[in-house]
């Protein structure tokens, strides 16, 4: 799982991220599409329950492969031709730390949410209680998924395709 399939010189594994970091924000407003104008409570849950696995997988693939297989993401960046200045590593890990900030926190607010809307919210989904929490949950779970979508890109880019 060493060349990656964009065109550039990534892993196999950076190229699966990016791809799911693409289809995350849209899936995240349909699903709230599905909640606040459909009032399709159960169809909500399920794609959350559904995204929230698929990242799961890619981030832990993601990380076994950045770890174990390539021993970090400088060694994958250093196969870049041509090859990249000091100065420009020094700017892809200014650029990864913020991206750092989100993706670190997401599981957090991401896993919160999610476990206490399958405590607290009835099956099936309906208005109750939590609803005013899980609402508060769920959008800083959106903005935090959103900022580590389009952090994680951004480095990608800069890393990668620049």
């Amino acid at each position: 799982m060493s060349e990656g399939f964009l065109g550039n010189q990534a892993s196999f594994m950076l190229d699966i991220v990016v791809c799911a970091l693409v289809v995350v924000v849209p899936t995240l407003l349909t699903s709230l599409y599905l909640v606040k104008v459909k009032k399709n409570f159960l169809l909500h849950r399920n794609l959350q329950l559904l995204l929230g696995v698929v990242l799961l997988i890619a981030v832990g693939a993601f990380e076994i492969d950045m770890h174990l297989i390539h021993k970090g993401w400088e060694n994958i960046v250093a196969r870049r031709h041509p090859e990249i200045s000091a100065e420009q590593m020094g700017y892809i890990q200014n650029v990864l730390w913020v991206h750092l900030i989100f993706a670190i926190t997401t599981p957090f607010f991401w896993v919160t949410t999610i476990v206490l809307a399958l405590k607290r919210i009835p099956s099936p989904p309906a208005p109750c209680e939590h609803s005013g929490l899980h609402k508060k949950l769920g959008w800083i779970s959106t903005i935090d998924i959103t900022m580590t979508s389009v952090t994680g890109l951004f480095w990608y880019y800069v890393a990668f395709v620049s």
